[in-house]
């Protein structure tokens, strides 16, 4: 055990970098301390950037760096860096981005090779510790680096310029500019339906990620008249997602993603990210197609969430869920045999499950073929129908809810894979929306709940991370770890979600210092768009560069989330100056964001609603008119990407300054004790409709508002 790095480690926030305190390779967190002491000693630096969650991380601990030997060259060449990748989404960035345009392969861990100023100029991703599997081991690859650095330092060193060079100009999209041009989102959505995998849902082939963004673009241009096709794109891929073991068919919540073409093994980690997402995509699903399976689907979700990713008492989301409980395994926590099915089921019961989700003596799993993934591979009507002997569908259903119970508890009493409960801030806004979009959509008690609790992660949020000269930090708790641009705009969007769902004024004046905040420090007056480092950062040394992120990757690029952010505060402000940096940030991808496609949906998203501006469904009315209340579950059954449900009573009318300036000039007009429903675009609205099925008719016209 290394006695300096165990106390460097030991007082770190990360649980990953805490988890390396046993290792006897002498690490340093990201600072200046480790580059000064890189300059001083003229040592290259190694760069290990990886996740408690990420299992080949773990693998490449303990085989290289538990490794006696290995840790003595690395202790004797190189200053060894640890970064935890959930902590320090900027290094990573950076890195990947040059790493992958190094040796064409990106992910985690990553592996990098540094000059003391922290250019790369060599890394990869896993190695293992000995020459196998067609790559070099990692201790040749160390004494060949170190080799490389000493002797040939001009090499390097020219190396690494051009490539620090290389990845400037990708990472900050020079020449990217264009003229906006709303049409790209059809041809986005046209793009992805072309990937469209039509055996087994999803797009292109294994391994397969869920892409969030892309579905609500298909149900979005379904929804503006784009016919059926991206309709059955997208809810044939839900329902493929959703009945394959990517989905956690006991519990609920997604893992990372598919290894199979088939959604059916799992790489078996759950991030928050995936699963506040694929939570939107299956609610706005079942908003459109009406699929039951849809509903259930992200009610499985929440449950989920709830009971394990989240702090119930205090509000809060955890960051993720590991894949395995020790590196023997893989997924065995959430995998089953045969024998342990029927030893924890009456025999009637094993059965049904068995059928339902194709539990056999030999499984999927490679490292123990005796091992199932649940997947639904029998509908319930052909479980029953196989069975026969008067068992029913409603027997089979029941027989199933007992069944799952009974196999939950069992798994309970297994050793449960960690849980990094850091509270991120991006990612817990971007589950504060997902929360509220659910409120919205389930109605009664549960999306009573999930209101509740969407408002007091808001609030902890609001308490804990922000501050008005340096906004939102990028964690709740413990020492302050500044934010980035994704901090400001997902916690500036859920902020204004807040607002739609309460009309509490607090919520919408905390979404725009944080939107003028980004604005002030983030924002490229000269090219348009934004960088994910404030311009008052202190130097992170190593590679500085202004980088603007426009991928989904996979939580929606920050760039069009913040020209949706600015179109939103638009709509409620009149502002010119929000429309205005969201029109810059949209020109300052448009010669390039046709050519990421799939992955950049998101700014497909942010075209469209550009173009057609946002707009408002206000519902007046007494606080207990049945008919106001038709009108408001009319209105929150309908899909349209960037739409608003306001519920105006007169107690909220008489508030002072309780609306945005834009509903303060449209409303006092109204009568707000009558129960009638306005879709209104700024301060321009259509005429009241009274009854529910006009308003849906109305929400899913073509266009629905006119541009103001």
């Amino acid at each position: 055990m290394n006695e300096k790095s165990e106390g460097r480690l030991a007082r770190a926030a990360s649980p990953y970098l805490r988890s390396a305190v046993h290792q006897e390779v002498d690490w340093y967190e990201w600072g200046e301390e480790a580059f000064a002491r890189a300059r001083a000693e003229d040592k290259p630096i190694l760069l290990d950037i990886g996740a408690v969650w990420c299992h080949w991380c773990h693998v490449i601990d303990r085989e290289s760096y538990e490794n006696p030997q290995l840790a003595a060259i690395i202790n004797r060449l190189f200053v060894p860096v640890k970064v935890d990748r959930d902590e320090r989404p900027d290094v990573d960035a950076r890195y990947q981005a040059a790493i992958s345009t190094l040796s064409g392969q990106g992910g985690w861990p990553l592996t990098g090779f540094l000059l003391p100023d922290g250019r790369p100029f060599f890394g990869g991703t896993y190695f293992p510790p000995e020459d196998a599997m067609g790559r070099p081991g990692f201790r040749r690859i160390l004494e060949a680096v170190a080799a490389g650095f000493r002797d040939r330092r001009a090499d390097v060193e020219e190396a690494a310029s051009r490539l620090a060079e290389a990845v400037a100009n990708a990472e900050t999209f020079a020449g990217g500019r264009g003229e906006f041009d709303s049409r790209v989102a059809e041809d986005q959505a046209e793009s992805i339906v072309s990937l469209f995998d039509s055996r087994d849902g999803g797009f292109g082939r294994a391994p397969k990620f869920p892409h969030p963004a892309a579905l609500d673009l298909l149900l979005e241009c379904h929804q503006a008249g784009s016919g059926t096709r991206m309709l059955e794109v997208a809810a044939f891929t839900l329902e493929k997602m959703g009945s394959g073991g990517v989905y956690d068919q006991l519990a609920g919540g997604f893992h990372r993603y598919s290894v199979d073409e088939r959604w059916c093994v799992p790489h078996f980690e759950k991030m928050s990210y995936d699963n506040s997402e694929l939570l939107k995509n299956f609610l706005h699903g079942f908003q459109v197609a009406r699929e039951p399976l849809f509903r259930e689907i992200a009610e499985g979700i929440v449950d989920w969430t709830n009971a394990v990713l989240s702090d119930q008492s205090r509000g809060g989301f955890y960051a993720s869920q590991d894949a395995d409980q020790t590196l023997d395994d893989d997924g065995d926590y959430f995998t089953w045999t045969q024998d342990e099915v029927r030893a924890a089921l009456a025999p009637e019961e094993a059965r049904v499950v068995e059928l339902r989700y194709d539990v056999e003596s030999r499984g999927e799993m490679h490292h123990n073929p005796a091992k199932n993934v649940l997947w639904i591979a029998r509908s319930v009507a052909d479980v029953a129908k196989t069975i026969g002997g008067g068992m029913d569908i409603g027997t089979v259903v029941a027989t199933l809810a007992s069944a799952k119970e009974k196999l939950l508890a069992a798994r309970a009493a297994r050793p449960a894979p960690f849980v990094d409960t850091t509270l991120y801030v991006a990612w817990n806004a971007m589950f504060v929306s997902a929360y509220l979009d659910a409120a919205a959509v389930f109605g009664g008690e549960k999306g009573e709940a999930c209101r509740d609790f969407a408002l007091k992660t808001l609030d902890r949020m609001l308490g804990e991370a922000w501050s008005d000269a340096r906004g939102f930090a990028h964690r709740m708790g413990g020492a302050r770890l500044e934010g980035s641009l994704d901090d400001q705009i997902f916690a500036g969007i859920a902020l204004l979600d807040a607002y739609e769902a309460t009309l509490d004024k607090k919520y919408f004046d905390a979404a725009r210092r944080a939107a003028d905040f980004a604005i002030a420090e983030y924002f490229d007056t000269q090219g348009g768009g934004f960088f994910d480092r404030a311009s008052g950062a202190p130097p992170m040394g190593g590679l500085e560069l202004r980088r603007k992120p426009l991928q989904d990757s996979p939580t929606p690029g920050a760039n069009s989330s913040a020209a949706i952010l600015l179109d939103r505060l638009h709509g409620y402000t009149g502002d010119a100056r929000y429309r205005a940096c969201a029109e810059a940030t949209l020109e300052a991808f448009a010669g390039i964001a046709p050519q990421f496609g799939i992955h950049a949906a998101s700014y497909g998203l942010a075209a469209l609603l550009h173009a057609r501006r946002p707009f408002e469904v206000v519902i007046t009315g007494a606080s207990e008119d049945p008919q106001a209340a038709a009108l408001e579950t009319a209105a929150n059954s309908v899909y349209r990407f960037g739409k608003a449900v306001l519920r105006v009573t007169p107690e909220r009318m008489a508030a002072p300054d309780a609306l945005a300036p834009a509903l303060a000039e449209t409303l006092p007009h109204l009568r707000a004790d009558v129960a009638q429903a306005l879709v209104c675009v700024g301060t321009t609205c259509r005429p009241p409709v009274n009854d529910p099925a006009a308003l849906v008719a109305l929400l899913r016209q073509k266009p629905v508002v006119l541009s103001a």
